[in-house]
């Protein structure tokens, strides 16, 4: 498990440890791209596979008009919520190829679709890492190794506070509740790929080019 954070980290073990599972905790920055390229290396060495990864970090940014956002902001929305993901993919193909069955799994947003006024640098971030994904599934169409996206829609977070001050919480689905579509996606049974989950439909949806 890997979180910019020890103390988040600490907490998602004691839950794995809860259930009763183990994991290996990593503080990682993920704009540390040498420290993904050295978690590659380490993975290789210790386990020489892997089964599943899924990219989940991202920021919002400032929601203001793409005129006005500063160079800062999209760099550092980008390296986040796109080079990052990247990295994982260039860094962790290999593994994910040796498995039987590797299963990568990013998040996406209906951002990248709505493109609505004020969320320029992540809805664009959002539009191309789904670019990326989908392509990186038409790569390994004949391989074993499955890629697919997930829309999570509108979830109990910080991130959705942020965006979002004047809505009750209490009427928006738990991370909790997400969770298990992610073990799905993950297991070896599940055979998309280059689609999206939506979660708020319940559906997997296909891209299609504009008519």
């Amino acid at each position: 498990a890997v979180a910019r954070t020890q103390g988040g980290l600490e907490e998602l073990d004691d839950a794995i440890r809860s259930a009763g599972g183990h994991a290996t905790l990593v503080p990682l920055d993920l704009t540390d791209y040498d420290a993904i390229d050295r978690l590659g290396a380490a993975l290789n060495e210790r386990w020489g596979r892997l089964d599943a990864v899924v990219g989940n970090a991202g920021i919002l940014g400032n929601l203001m008009p793409v005129s006005h956002v500063t160079p800062k902001v999209w760099d550092q929305v980008m390296a986040i919520n796109v080079t990052a993901n990247w990295r994982l993919i260039r860094s962790f193909d290999p593994l994910l190829q040796r498995s039987d069955g590797g299963r990568a799994i990013f998040v996406s947003s209906g951002a990248a679709a709505k493109c609505r006024a004020y969320w320029g640098p992540y809805s664009v971030s959002k539009a191309a890492l789904e670019a990326m994904v989908r392509t990186y599934a038409a790569e390994n169409e004949s391989t074993g190794v499955r890629a697919m996206l997930l829309n999570p829609g509108p979830l109990r977070t910080s991130m959705r506070a942020a965006a979002m001050p004047g809505e009750d919480p209490a009427t928006l689905k738990t991370p909790e509740e997400l969770a298990p579509h992610f073990v799905r996606l993950a297991s070896p049974a599940w055979n998309e790929t280059g689609k999206l989950y939506d979660f708020p439909s319940d559906r997997v949806l296909a891209f299609s080019a504009p008519q």
